[in-house]
């Protein structure tokens, strides 16, 4: 079979979501127009009623197609049975082919294989046949039945087959060599508890500091990140591991008693979500970051895919969300499947204030929060009184995850990280133990601010990859009161050029002494080479930023040796950095400094 999540046939974006979406709780497939009619809105209509009627011939259950006008990516997606997604996939395509042919606009090279003249009858029966071909064996229906039975989550991909979870996991069973049902030692099998850690910024930050507060209360906890798959603090696989291919690692793997996944965008969109029952899940926050990508056309829909994760909370299941962020918390009072949460009070919010007017709202009618009152992080627990129980958590300023109080943004992170904790029953005593302790070493959160002195010079090594995320950090900077400012800045090329031209803002905005503009080959994502630090430094002269104070060094880590060699005592030196050798590279020559 082909794999529908890479393109095919001729199509630029054909994909099965083999989990819950944006759009849907249950499997879906999306493809994104092309050809001469992929904005012409009687091309659409035709399409969304092909699919509709393809799918009743197959007598597949109502498919609703969702059709996403955006101007820059029209798409497709409707629901479709979980055991036919690749069939459901070629239905797609065909219908668009028809459909643009419909408007008498046909696609310029027809990709689908079949005859252009085949009646609908008969293309029917083609994917009648595809289907029936694609169907499961009855031995992974058989396995898939006793699972749900038993309340076991059961992992599925192209190759394997698993039931269970972490320590309570089966072997991945090939899909061409699945055992019968009696075989299976089912009293070995069962869960584990699993949060989910989504959002725009401080992602990683949140999932590594959750991950010490379970190894803290005894747990061997399981995570996959940006950073790679870990487990009781062993590194398994590096490399982006934030979708679901780095969430089946982490719940496949023996020695995990907590599961905590980084649940990225781009898996969101691409595949869906990869899990299909979590114990909590956490939305960090949202910003403008990656529009333009998959029906994304603001931060409202960011927020959309983000609140994704809350399909997958079991019936005790709590969501986290930062209610102070108003595009978010206005997008979560609107999808009745965060609704239906927030009805059975199963919402718990937090902020850098705990007096703030969402909070106190929310406490009031008997919800969870967390936030900053007086130096203090406090936690008011569910069904608790502001007054009477709420517990401090210590002061903020003795935190080293927050630099003194300087990092506002990993306030947030580790008042979400506690909401979280709690949902999962770790203990207070480790909460607390954690936030004393987490940070003190800068590599117990590497890549992630980890604070450096070079030569009587601060150094920030972070990750930074959008406007909000650097401005995050520049106030961090600011707030040290530095003599001079230093910063490293650089882009992928996967954002639209207004996305670059406005990080090129915030940078300037900072007012830094010096600005040392890199490339990333390895991220150019189709521009072309020189065009991200072109549109830098574009704008950062059309933000006022002076030409004498800015230099361009394409080599990542050459851009950032030299930044180090011009800092001088009482200098704060910035450096964003998204290669991981290079950082490694960096992190050795800061400890021989």
């Amino acid at each position: 079979m082909i794999d529908a999540a890479e393109p095919h046939h001729g199509f630029d974006d054909s994909r099965r979501l083999t989990g819950p979406s944006r759009w849907y709780a249950g499997t879906a497939v999306t493809l994104t127009a092309a050809g001469p009619a992929a904005h012409e809105p009687a091309a659409h209509a035709r399409w969304a009623a092909r699919v509709q009627a393809m799918c009743a011939r197959l007598g597949w259950p109502d498919p609703q197609p969702h059709m996403h006008a955006d101007p820059h990516e029209p798409l497709l997606q409707f629901s479709a049975p979980d055991d036919r997604l690749f069939t459901a996939t070629e239905v797609n395509e065909w219908a668009w082919e028809r459909a643009s042919a419909d408007v008498g606009q046909p696609l310029d090279a027809a990709g689908y294989d079949l005859a252009q003249d085949l009646s609908d009858d008969d293309a029917a029966e083609v994917f009648a046949a595809r289907a029936r071909a694609e169907s499961r064996p009855p031995a992974h229906t058989a396995l898939q039945r006793e699972a749900a039975t038993r309340g076991l989550p059961l992992l599925v991909d192209d190759e394997t087959l698993s039931v269970g979870a972490g320590s309570g996991s089966s072997p991945a069973w090939p899909l061409s060599a699945l055992p019968d049902v009696a075989d299976v030692r089912w009293p070995l099998l069962h869960d584990v508890p699993t949060a989910l850690v989504t959002g725009s910024n401080g992602k990683t930050t949140t999932v590594r500091l959750l991950a010490a507060m379970a190894r803290a209360a005894g747990r061997r906890a399981g995570v996959c990140s940006t950073e790679g798959v870990v487990v009781d603090g062993r590194l398994q696989h590096g490399g982006d591991y934030s979708g679901p291919a780095g969430a089946r690692a982490v719940l496949r793997h023996h020695e995990v008693d907590v599961a905590i996944l980084e649940t990225a965008r781009g898996g969101l969109m691409r595949r869906g979500l990869a899990v299909a029952r979590a114990d909590a899940a956490v939305v960090t926050n949202v910003s403008a970051d990656h529009l333009g990508e998959y029906g994304v056309a603001g931060v409202a829909d960011i927020a959309e895919v983000k609140l994704v994760v809350a399909r997958a909370l079991a019936h005790e299941g709590t969501l986290v969300l930062n209610g102070a962020d108003a595009v978010l918390m206005a997008t979560a009072h609107a999808l009745p499947h965060v609704q239906s949460l927030l009805a059975q009070g199963r919402v718990a919010l937090f902020a850098s204030d705990h007096d703030h007017p969402v909070l106190v709202a929310h406490r009031s009618r008997g919800g969870s929060t967390c936030g900053v009152h007086g130096g203090h992080l406090l936690w008011a627990q569910a069904g608790q009184t502001q007054t009477g129980h709420t517990q401090d958590l210590g002061e903020i300023r003795s935190m080293p995850l927050t630099l003194g109080g300087a990092a506002v943004h990993n306030v947030e992170n580790i008042a979400a990280a506690v909401l979280v904790a709690g949902a999962l029953q770790l203990p207070a005593a480790a909460l607390s133990r954690t936030l004393q302790q987490f940070g003190i070493d800068p590599l117990d959160n590497p890549g992630r601010l980890e604070r450096w002195q070079h030569h009587g010079a601060t150094v920030l090594i972070d990750y930074a990859h959008n406007p909000d995320g650097l401005a995050q950090l520049l106030r961090v900077a600011r707030a040290l009161q530095p003599l001079r400012l230093g910063l490293l800045l650089g882009q992928a090329g996967n954002r639209d050029d207004a996305a670059i031209i406005e990080l090129a803002r915030t940078a300037a905005a900072a007012a830094p002494r010096r600005i040392v503009i890199k490339e990333l080959p390895a991220m150019r994502r189709g521009r072309p080479p020189g065009e991200v630090p072109l549109l830098l430094a574009q704008g950062l002269h059309a933000a006022g930023y002076p030409s004498t104070w800015l230099e361009r060094i394409d080599d990542e880590a050459a851009a950032a040796c030299s930044l180090l060699a011009w800092a001088q005592p009482g200098d704060v030196v910035v450096l964003p950095v998204h290669t991981a050798a290079v950082r490694a590279d960096l992190v050795a020559l800061l400890r021989r400094a």
